[in-house]
């Protein structure tokens, strides 16, 4: 199965910004592709949201959604993208959507770990997400969501591979700043490695952010990947294939002797 990573630089329009989806998707499927991954904040970029952010949000998730969702059936490639939802409260949540090749929403996933870090707070502003991890099936694979903070964590990316799934989806916008960027790559490979999964990383390419946005094998291998302000989209053949043969010389997940994270697991 193909996969595709999609880098841009969202800005505070909702319209404008699908309709750079929509371009990025339309090269993915010259590409052969059946999932493109896009970044945190491709709804809009809270930085360039004119106005309050709760009003922002109202009126924007469900034009966000349902645009997506046209996209994904006009062109015929599941897509995944974050934005933020509405959370009945002030702070909304930062989610992530993932629709089918059909335009069918398939299923979300809330931000659980929020960047309240290197001097800076998104709790102040976000509320974490409240259902537990998401694994679903696309196409011929699994597919687990984390969200750009999360890839610190790696008993969540565990808790997905637990859970089955081949591929680990990390939308981001990961800040730059020193050594953000080896922090990035290391920490994708980690994941990619100590889990013997795929990861495809789809970063945001602005002022603020490193882009890095990347398609990894079981092994942490780099398959293709993109630069820091670099907007395009890159595609790999992902396979289930190659799991099984990493799995068959390290069989890291069979000779573990700590039980698995059932708390996360059982969370969605």
């Amino acid at each position: 199965m193909k996969i595709s990573v999609g880098q841009f630089r969202p800005g505070g329009d909702v319209s404008a910004n699908v309709a750079t989806m929509r371009e990025l998707a339309g090269q993915a499927v010259e590409d052969g592709s059946e999932l493109i991954v896009f970044p945190e904040e491709s709804m809009f970029s809270i930085g360039k949201v004119e106005g309050a952010l709760a009003a922002a949000v109202d009126a924007g998730w469900s034009v966000f959604v349902q645009q997506l969702s046209f996209l994904a059936a006009e062109l015929k490639i599941a897509v995944v993208a974050g934005g933020y939802e509405s959370s009945g409260e002030e702070r909304p949540y930062n989610t992530l959507v993932l629709i089918e090749d059909t335009g069918r929403i398939v299923d979300t996933y809330r931000k659980l770990h929020l960047y309240d870090a290197f001097s800076y707070s998104e709790s102040q502003r976000i509320k974490p997400g409240d259902g537990g991890i998401t694994v679903v099936p696309v196409g011929s694979l699994n597919v687990g969501l984390m969200t750009c903070y999360d890839l610190r964590f790696p008993e969540q990316a565990r808790a997905l591979a637990d859970r089955g799934a081949d591929v680990v989806l990390v939308p981001a916008a990961w800040f730059k700043g020193d050594h953000k960027i080896e922090h990035w790559e290391t920490l994708l490979r980690a994941r990619a490695i100590e889990n013997t999964v795929w990861i495809a990383a789809a970063g945001t390419s602005s002022s603020h952010t490193i882009g890095h946005s990347a398609i990894l094998d079981p092994m942490g291998v780099p398959q293709v990947f993109l630069n820091d302000e670099e907007q395009g989209v890159v595609t790999a053949e992902v396979t289930r294939k190659r799991i099984e043969e990493v799995r068959e010389f390290l069989p890291v997940l069979r000779n573990r002797r700590f039980a698995r994270n059932e708390e996360i697991v059982e969370g969605h």
